[in-house]
């Protein structure tokens, strides 16, 4: 296997085709509906236009729920309302049906993918199916250790890169991304905050079960801790994951980056894909154009990310569930603003005509 050089993805992340862009722009500016009356609808509708390289645009046939899974090591310093290395129970509530995400897919029709990246349970004990591409249980206590070896974070970013070959050649047209994790948004914060710029205060929240007031300044020290870990670093992604990040981050990363080399469009989460979308973003500029930010969760660390990314949420009802919630709740609104770009008459067209039969001469 050759090294992996993450220089190449700057070269190969092309942005949505600008031409289309425009010409789907021209055909909004003659539909029938008046121009601004469908509001952010229009913006959606030319943003697949462009990601699809097709006008009007096609009819999204095969959107996924794709959700990495792994435990987190940091959980352990008491940052989260979960116990520590316990991710696996909600991936079995996602695999039994019993979650939201999974209730909101069954109603939206659209499949759900579980990927066990890092969980820290028997292998044996979930469908080789959700299994098959585990890194290693758990990931390192990033206060205090790196979250892997520099194999483990080159394998895992991978097996991310591996999904979106597989979604891109099995036909997926939109992925909802993202995540199953215990610790998870202690160490998405570190990366934010890192990348950022900012002190752990400013990025710290209370996780999607909300945590107590002394739980949320553990939580704030441990992200503190690791920040001091992550300064020396942060000119190299890949041992910016490897040592405060995690094989689920890495893998998500990887995820992010092939897909748009895929041209696969991807909607965003919560926090924990919000910071994996911020490192993809140092690795290749032009990977946010392929990309929507679902909702806004409440975290502050995922706002500081989509501020950064330049991604404006299309929902902000205060989801805090996580687990892909908050961007399978933005799918009926991107298969509405398809539906209506492809499907609203454009008053310049007007419908073939059958031509007249003639009268049999004489």
């Amino acid at each position: 296997m050759s090294a992996l050089n993450l220089d190449d993805f700057a070269d190969l992340v092309e942005r949505p085709d600008g031409g289309i862009r425009r010409d789907a722009e021209d055909r909004r500016g003659r539909l029938a509906v008046p121009p601004g009356a469908l509001g952010r609808l229009d913006e959606l509708g030319e943003w697949l236009a462009a990601a699809q390289g097709s006008v009007p645009v096609q009819p999204l046939r095969q959107p996924k729920v794709l959700l990495f899974a792994g435990d987190h090591g940091i959980a352990e310093a008491g940052v989260s309302a979960r116990t520590a290395g316990s991710a696996h129970e909600l991936v079995r509530a996602v695999l039994d049906g019993a979650s939201p995400v999974a209730v909101l897919a069954r109603q939206a029709g659209a499949p759900v993918r579980v990927v066990d990246v890092a969980l820290d349970c028997d292998p044996e004990s979930l469908p080789a199916e959700v299994g098959g591409y585990r890194v290693r249980r758990g990931s390192g206590r990033i206060d205090v250790e790196d979250a892997m070896t520099e194999a483990e974070a080159e394998q895992a970013f991978r097996v991310g890169m591996a999904i979106a070959d597989e979604e891109a050649d099995a036909g997926t047209d939109l992925v909802m991304l993202g995540d199953l994790s215990v610790g998870g948004t202690t160490t998405a914060a570190v990366l934010i905050a890192a990348l950022c710029g900012t002190d752990a205060s400013v990025v710290t929240g209370r996780g999607g079960r909300p945590i107590d007031d002394l739980a949320w300044m553990r939580k704030c020290a441990a992200i503190r801790d690791a920040l001091r870990r992550a300064r020396p670093v942060l000119g190299d992604q890949l041992k910016l994951l490897q040592t405060i990040g995690g094989a689920d981050l890495a893998a998500l990363t990887g995820f992010l980056l092939q897909s748009a080399i895929r041209h696969t469009p991807v909607i965003l989460d919560g926090v924990v894909s919000a910071s994996a979308a911020l490192v993809a973003q140092r690795i290749a500029f032009r990977a946010p154009d392929w990309w929507l930010a679902g909702q806004t969760s409440g975290e502050p660390g995922q706002a500081k990310a989509f501020d950064r990314l330049a991604l404006e949420p299309l929902l902000a009802h205060g989801v805090t569930a996580g687990e892909g919630t908050g961007a399978l709740l933005a799918l009926p609104m991107v298969q509405a603003a398809a539906a209506l770009a492809a499907e609203l008459p454009v008053l310049d067209e007007k419908p073939e005509q059958e031509e007249p039969e003639t009268a049999p001469t004489a």
